[in-house]
């Protein structure tokens, strides 16, 4: 039920962390993988290693906030291998920290097109292929933040919600075509995207006592999530926000 052999999976900011993880377990489930973030050195190792290991993979530059990039992820996929059945939107930013009142309307822009409007790109590219090939299976990358308030990182908090709403409103869309969208909502994890916090003691020590596993999250641990979502084991799973936190939220 976790075999992915013969798909093709599609998985942005892939290059390290969370995103890397994620493809060298589809690569080990089978799966074709597509390595890409918006520096193409930083891919070619990552896609290196998935082959000498006899998997597929190939690396594409692909920075999401363009969308002439985006549709050449897209195209370039295509031209390898001539489907889609995953696509794995991870890749993020944040540009501001701070209050509310501090964020500035660059900012703002910035972090709702980057995490929200290239999901909506890419779906929309994949959605057709997906459809063709009788079904498939979208994975947003959400966060913890999107579920409680936050006083420094509000408007990437907004943009992880609206992730999750648009993983139902997706699945809502496209249900009838066998093709599943969900959202992955992570914890802290250690990352580079997060080192700021995990390297500091007085965060760390807060953190392990607020969560019932008493650690943060590795990238295999959401990788192992984001497995089960592209897998037949999920079958009947769609439209949901899966968090994965160490229980921090309950």
């Amino acid at each position: 039920m976790f075999d992915l052999t013969g798909k093709v999976a599609i998985i942005t900011g892939s290059s390290r962390g969370i995103g890397q993880a994620i493809a060298e377990q589809y690569a080990r489930a089978g799966a074709k993988v597509v390595i890409s973030s918006r520096n193409l050195d930083a891919c070619e190792p990552i896609a290196q290693a998935i082959r000498d290991k006899g998997q597929d993979a190939i690396a594409l530059k692909c920075n999401v906030g363009d969308k002439a990039q985006v549709q050449n992820l897209f195209d370039q996929t295509m031209k390898q291998w001539g489907r889609v059945d995953i696509l794995v939107c991870n890749a993020a930013t944040n540009p501001s920290y701070g209050p509310m009142s501090t964020l500035e309307d660059s900012a703002f822009d910035k972090v709702m097109r980057v995490n929200v409007q290239s999901t909506i790109w890419l779906s929309n590219l994949v959605t057709p292929i997906m459809i063709e090939n009788g079904g498939g299976s979208i994975i947003l990358l959400s966060s913890i933040t999107a579920l409680k308030g936050n006083t420094v990182i509000g408007a990437y908090g907004m943009s992880k919600a609206a992730e999750a709403a648009l993983a139902r409103n997706l699945a809502h869309e496209l249900g009838k075509y066998k093709i599943r969208v969900n959202a992955i909502a992570p914890g802290l994890v250690k990352t580079e995207f997060a080192r700021a916090l995990w390297e500091n003691p007085k965060i760390m020590a807060r953190q392990e006592k607020a969560t019932p596993l008493r650690r943060i999250g590795e990238p295999d641990d959401i990788a192992g999530v984001a497995h089960f979502l592209a897998a037949r084991a999920s079958a009947f799973v769609t439209g949901q926000v899966i968090v994965a936190d160490g229980g921090e939220t309950i």
